[in-house]
């Protein structure tokens, strides 16, 4: 390790504390190499000489934090992304979950909300959507708003349109949008039965009893102590016999809390947790 290096991690660890003191945003555990690879974007695209110069920014500008959150948060995300997981939710899950006369659904780290507009379809064409309750979470208020808002680019229709007759599809996509400022914004009554609201895996307690959770993609960000934290508020979050959906990349085998759930479709990463 180069003594360049060296100034560059302690930068980052003064950072991420000085974040957490200042906004409560808590990044500490997050994969050090993910979080320094988008520090060090931020600093290039933010027009800063040094780490340290973005601390001395976010610490005295509050108006710095929100550019900076779409740095440290990932945004990236597609409709009925991996359409096999959809799919499987479809065949495998919802067959369950239409046995119970309410339902609560949390997709947690929804960004920017084609993860949740993709269920809330799926919900819709399975005869679910009328009796579930959406809770749509983030750290990142503009990806919030940007969920709630339901508007894309209509160059990613196409994309999502292929994704969503993959996972199954019993509608057309372009039933739920219509094109509207410069892309297509998704129908309004997608939206009625969701609940959007800032949550932090890191820090923020546990929602209770949902029937399933979906978080994809997020773990894979966090260091092992972080993990296994998540996956305890998962497991507080579930009803019992309720079902986590995991990103493609993700498991829950090396957690601490594996044994809290059996797989239910293991190629997937749908988990059911276990009884008692």
């Amino acid at each position: 390790m180069t003594a360049g290096d060296d100034i560059e991690d302690i930068e980052i660890q003064l950072f991420l504390e000085a974040l957490h003191r200042r906004y409560h945003y808590d990044f500490r555990h997050y994969a050090q190499a993910s979080i320094k690879r988008r520090l060090v974007q931020a600093r290039v695209q933010l027009g800063y000489t040094s780490l340290s110069a973005i601390q001395e920014a976010v610490l005295h500008d509050e108006s710095v934090l929100p550019r900076l959150l779409n740095y440290l948060t990932v945004q990236v995300s597609e409709m009925f992304r991996d359409p096999s997981y959809f799919r499987a939710l479809r065949q495998r899950v919802l067959p369950h979950l239409a046995t119970y006369p309410s339902l609560k659904v949390w997709v947690a780290g929804c960004s920017r909300g084609e993860e949740l507009y993709s269920l809330a379809i799926l919900f819709r064409e399975e005869g679910l959507y009328d009796r579930t309750l959406f809770y749509a979470t983030d750290i990142n208020p503009d990806a919030l708003d940007a969920a709630e808002k339901a508007v894309y680019p209509l160059d990613q229709i196409r994309g999502y349109t292929a994704n969503h007759q993959k996972s199954g599809a019993r509608t057309s996509l372009s039933d739920y949008y219509r094109a509207a400022h410069g892309g297509v914004i998704f129908d309004k009554t997608l939206r009625e039965r969701v609940v959007f609201s800032d949550h932090s895996l890191v820090t923020d307690s546990s929602f209770g009893e949902m029937q399933l959770i979906s978080c994809r993609n997020v773990l894979i960000y966090f260091d092992r102590e972080l993990q296994d934290r998540v996956v305890a508020l998962f497991r507080d979050s579930l009803a019992r016999k309720g079902f986590l959906g995991l990103g493609s990349k993700e498991s829950l085998r090396f957690t601490r809390h594996a044994a809290s759930f059996s797989p239910f479709v293991p190629e997937e990463k749908i988990y059911q947790r276990a009884q008692g």
